[in-house]
């Protein structure tokens, strides 16, 4: 798995417990089940709130993927879809029903499959357009689930500190306690910021960013059955999906002798 939203998470932690510590503080003194209770149920809450059901389980699946998934580079795609071209041009279109099995790139499978079947070019791209729009909005909206918890967090926070400041003037008759009333008042504040800028927020452009890799992935495809299905040449395929690709994943040109 791709470990940078682990490590970027453990790492904020870390920082923000240490400067706790050299503070003069306890990593305890911030550990208050009343306020962690309250911001993350209610930014859970609020989140469940503003979208279906649906969307509340696809966000824990989502939550899954962020911290577990490894994205496969788009630039991997290449050189199977050029070997696949290759066969095409050597043998035929039909001989890549068995070729396309060891593939395990679903998306591809159903693009060489379609192709094979003689679908239409024009049609075949509408076909294969139309799951990457759809792909791109399931990836808008796991990102908005989390990009929002990041929103209402901080504000769920400040309401924790509202009604711990509350309990605070209930107790005024007791200053020996009001010290440690108040500054369990402002934890509340310190896990919706904390949580928004370390958990929600981050999670969120994770998904954003992986779905970017999986849609780049999702155009080489496309481009690179319908040239398998016009029988184009593979160096020609090679040279069109490289195209597609940042200058930095491109493999360089060998050198003329």
């Amino acid at each position: 798995m791709d470990r940078a939203t682990q490590i970027g998470i453990g790492l904020g932690l870390f920082v923000i417990i240490g400067a706790n510590v050299m503070e003069g503080g306890h990593p305890t003194s911030l550990l208050m089940p009343p306020a962690m209770l309250l911001v993350f149920g209610g930014t859970i809450g609020a989140a469940v709130a503003g979208g279906t059901m649906q969307d509340a389980k696809n966000a824990v699946k989502s939550l899954r993927k962020a911290l577990l998934w490894k994205p496969v580079p788009p630039a991997e795609l290449v050189p199977v879809v050029v070997k696949l071209a290759d066969k095409a041009r050597r043998e035929g279109l039909l001989t890549l029903e068995d070729a396309v099995s060891d593939v395990d790139d679903d998306f591809l499978k159903r693009g060489v499959s379609l192709a094979v079947d003689g679908t239409d070019p024009e049609e075949l791209r509408e076909i294969l357009e139309g799951e990457l729009y759809a792909k791109k909005a399931e990836d808008k909206h796991a990102a908005k689930f989390f990009n929002d918890m990041g929103g209402y967090a901080p504000t769920i926070g400040i309401i924790g500190t509202v009604m711990g400041l509350v309990h605070v003037l209930e107790n005024l008759s007791r200053p020996d306690e009001l010290g440690h009333l108040i500054a369990g008042a402002f934890v509340a504040t310190l896990w919706g910021v904390m949580t928004a800028n370390l958990f929600w927020l981050p999670i969120g452009s994770r998904l954003a960013r992986l779905g970017e890799l999986e849609r780049a992935r999702m155009e080489i495809v496309i481009e690179g059955v319908l040239a398998v299905q016009a029988g184009n040449n593979p160096r020609v395929v090679a040279q069109r999906l490289a195209s597609l690709l940042p200058a930095g994943q491109r493999e360089p040109e060998p050198k003329a002798a």
